[in-house]
């Protein structure tokens, strides 16, 4: 019979495709094995060092050394050919045997105990060092592969280690800790309530609004006057605050400023080139109109945090402001969120404000001649005013 039809099923040799892919999953294999290895060689470093002793059952005896190796013990065990002849003439004994060994491996080993506390309890190294606030996953990811992140005193390349947050974990030997329970509220602030704590005269605090949302002590980020609204934070991430509050960032915030009568394109200009005030040179990022048919309300971006910095502004140019609405900072906007409404900010949002917003890099200074072009454009400013509102 021809074996013509056949051949294809005889001696078929893997395809190329198929050759690459089983390397691939050996070197996977090799990978994984090797990761495991090093994990418990550290394990049992880490034991070592907090004193935690930890026992094979199989090797457990009862008393006294056993007299055999674990694989003579292999020997005596029945086989199938005389499993059923040793439990005829041994039951009594072998079921006895069987039932102190199940109770040896069921019942926990008190030493061992907090360690089985902490497996449970494992992340991720990149994971724990970005709920430490210090930057986020993928960032922590290289500076580890960088080898400026130390464990317990052990430099560690590898991103996934796991580790409980009771061990000395390093970032450029500076010690971290796990931020638990951190809380971020958007607040749209109505007239009549300061910013502060607690007032010593009884005046509504920014507060009294958020009584209720949430058992932590939180407080303001900066703050507005009395009589100004809009968007403010509240938190009780303190590496966070610092951040959104210190000068060198500086972080972006944009006003509606409605005033007595309408503003000149000649003192726009002079707010955009730079006035000197009582305490000292201060110019705005960006001002526009808000509206083209209503020049008494004005948009102005800047970011210096002074007191009462843009009252001051337009007082010193001989206008009076009438009111004065927040409606961004940092990247955050009161859209969706009523006069004396508040809301938590949702992880992206955290995420952005801490890690990825761009306002956070410190900016390097620009020439004189670089921001006075950029400020010659009221209009592209005016309809970015608009879309942020």
């Amino acid at each position: 019979m021809s074996k013509k039809g056949f051949e294809k099923f005889i001696n078929k040799e893997p395809k190329a495709s198929a050759k690459r892919e089983g390397f691939r999953q050996e070197k996977r294999r090799a990978k994984a094995d090797a990761r495991a290895a090093g994990e418990e060689a550290r394990r049992k470093k880490l034991d070592k060092k907090r004193g935690i002793v930890t026992e094979d059952p199989k090797e457990k005896t009862f008393g006294r050394p056993s007299k055999f190796k674990k694989d003579d013990r292999k020997t005596i065990t029945p086989t199938s050919r005389n499993k059923s002849e040793f439990s005829s003439a041994n039951e009594g004994t072998a079921s006895s045997k069987i039932s102190v060994t199940k109770n040896t491996e069921i019942t926990p080993n008190t030493s061992a105990t907090p360690l089985t506390k902490q497996l449970t309890e494992q992340m991720p190294l990149n994971k724990f060092i970005a709920h430490c606030g210090v930057c986020g996953r993928r960032e922590a990811a290289e500076l580890v592969k960088k080898g400026v992140v130390l464990v317990n005193g052990d430099k560690i390349f590898e991103p996934s280690f796991r580790v409980t947050g009771n061990e000395d974990i390093k970032v450029k030997d500076k010690k971290i800790f796990l931020q638990k329970n951190l809380v971020y509220i958007l607040l749209n602030k109505p007239k009549d309530f300061i910013t502060t704590s607690k007032d010593p005269e009884g005046r509504k605090t920014v507060l009294d609004l958020i009584k209720g949302a949430t058992p932590e002590r939180v407080y303001p980020v900066g703050r507005l006057d009395r009589n100004t609204t809009g968007v403010l934070l509240l938190t009780n991430d303190g590496e966070l605050a610092q951040k959104l509050t210190h000068p060198s960032y500086e972080i972006k915030k944009i006003y509606e400023v409605k005033l007595d009568k309408p503003v000149t394109k000649k003192d726009l200009e002079s707010i955009v080139t730079g006035l000197e005030l009582e305490d000292g040179f201060i110019k705005a990022d960006n001002v526009a109109y808000s509206d083209a048919k209503d020049k008494s309300v004005v948009g102005i971006e800047i970011h210096s945090g002074r007191n009462r910095i843009v009252r001051r502004i337009f007082e010193h140019l001989g206008y009076d402001v009438v009111g004065l609405d927040r409606v961004m900072f940092a990247n955050l906007t009161k859209k969706n969120v009523e006069r004396s409404r508040w809301r938590m900010l949702q992880e992206k949002e955290v995420r952005l404000l801490k890690y990825m917003n761009q306002s956070f890099v410190k900016k390097p200074k620009e020439s004189a001649a670089k921001k006075v072009e950029v400020s010659s454009k009221p209009k592209s400013t005016a309809k970015q005013f608009h879309k942020d509102k």
